[in-house]
């Protein structure tokens, strides 16, 4: 009897640490719970300076749904990937999240604006309502408003293969030539 108490704790550690092994290294990137789901109503607002009203519905077919910074380092990384993408024929929505519609304005007229339509969320609710964390993240959302992929940082060239390449596809998006993205392939050609 001693010895099953003694090995009780023992035997305890070692469940745990086995389940704990079993999740780390099982873990297929996690279960987003916004995967899967339709993009609730977003209560946002028209940008001031953006390029046509902020209306998911009227895109044909899948889109990627941006939030984004002028304040944000790694918003200025993705963002030759996100015009890249634009000039292949992607359309992007983008969210301007928690900033001065000057700043944003003059962050897009200095790097370019890759967006479809852009809208405000100046306080966050937005983000809040979608599980953002902070600028830069994004979501694919295919034509019957379903979030397909997310990914919480900077897109990049490994991110666009590894995330979103194949549900982009599966959505019926147009064709991405993976070869003419920023530092995947050749240089994208400034247009």
């Amino acid at each position: 009897m001693n010895r099953i108490l003694m090995a009780a704790p023992l035997m305890t550690i070692a469940l745990i640490l086995g389940v704990m092994g079993y999740a780390l290294f099982n873990n297929k990137g996690g279960i987003d719970p916004q995967v899967g789901q339709p993009v609730p109503a977003l209560p946002l607002r028209d940008f001031p300076g953006g390029e046509g009203d902020f209306d998911p519905a009227m895109v044909e077919g899948p889109y990627l749904l941006n939030f984004w910074a002028s304040w944000c380092p790694p918003c200025v990384v993705e963002h030759p990937l996100l015009q890249e993408l634009h000039d292949q024929g992607v359309p992007i929505m983008g969210v301007v999240y928690k900033d001065e519609p000057a700043d944003a304005n003059r962050f897009l007229n200095r790097l370019g604006d890759p967006f479809a339509a852009l809208a405000a969320d100046e306080e966050g609710r937005v983000g809040f309502e979608l599980g953002v964390t902070g600028p830069p993240e994004t979501f694919l959302v295919d034509a019957d408003g379903i979030v397909r992929a997310r990914w919480r940082g900077a897109v990049t060239d490994q991110v666009w293969v590894s995330v979103f390449e194949d549900e982009w596809n599966a959505a019926g998006g147009a064709p991405v030539d993976v070869r003419q993205l920023p530092s995947l392939g050749a240089p994208a050609s400034a247009s």
